[in-house]
């Protein structure tokens, strides 16, 4: 049985401030600045992937100032659930790969499957080079997929965060700062 809005409240109100809004803000200026310095001549194609990833890339492609273009992906492995599950594609990109300049954004690096998955898939698709961003990776040695991305903005601990984007079982995407979830909600 899923989550309600009530329920997903009362883990909201039990959950620990990891990260403010200043904070975070702080954190994307820096991880854009990163970025443009090794994009901003390429004509890059911004992958964002959906649905976590859509506040971030929102929020870092405010902070590009050059040309770009922007469409998405969809692939995950969670759907409603807190534990990965087998990768589902949803929908790829409209826009082609083919020797262009990539860069994904996602939300969170946590076991590195599914954005592993997706940088694959864009080689697969003849990308002349892909890049991964993430707001997030989470402080763990259980990485068997990718183990870091070419920019990250911060670090949160091995708990099950949520807010900016990362849901509580569908939840929770919209808080605007970052959350971890009280150890019984997990």
């Amino acid at each position: 049985m899923g989550t309600n809005a009530e329920q997903a409240w009362s883990v909201y109100q039990r959950a620990e401030l990891i990260y403010s809004r200043d904070e975070i803000n702080l954190a994307l200026d820096l991880i854009a600045k990163d970025i443009s310095q090794t994009l901003s001549e390429s004509d890059p194609l911004v992958l964002c992937v959906m649905t976590g990833g859509l506040m971030t890339a929102s929020e870092i492609l405010l902070r590009m100032d050059f040309p770009l273009e922007v469409d998405y992906i969809h692939a995950t492995r969670y759907g409603l659930e807190t534990q990965g599950q087998k990768l589902k594609w949803i929908a790829s990109p409209r826009k082609p790969l083919v020797n262009r300049n990539i860069l994904v954004i996602d939300d969170i690096l946590d076991e590195g499957h599914t954005l592993e998955a997706i940088l694959n898939f864009c080689r697969e698709e003849g990308a002349s080079s892909v890049y991964s961003a993430v707001l997030v990776q989470k402080e763990h040695d259980r990485n068997t997929g990718l183990k870091k991305a070419d920019f990250t903005a911060m670090s949160v601990p091995d708990r099950y965060v949520f807010g900016f984007g990362m849901d509580y079982k569908g939840y929770l995407r919209n808080i605007p700062v970052i959350m971890a979830a009280h150890r019984d909600d997990e």
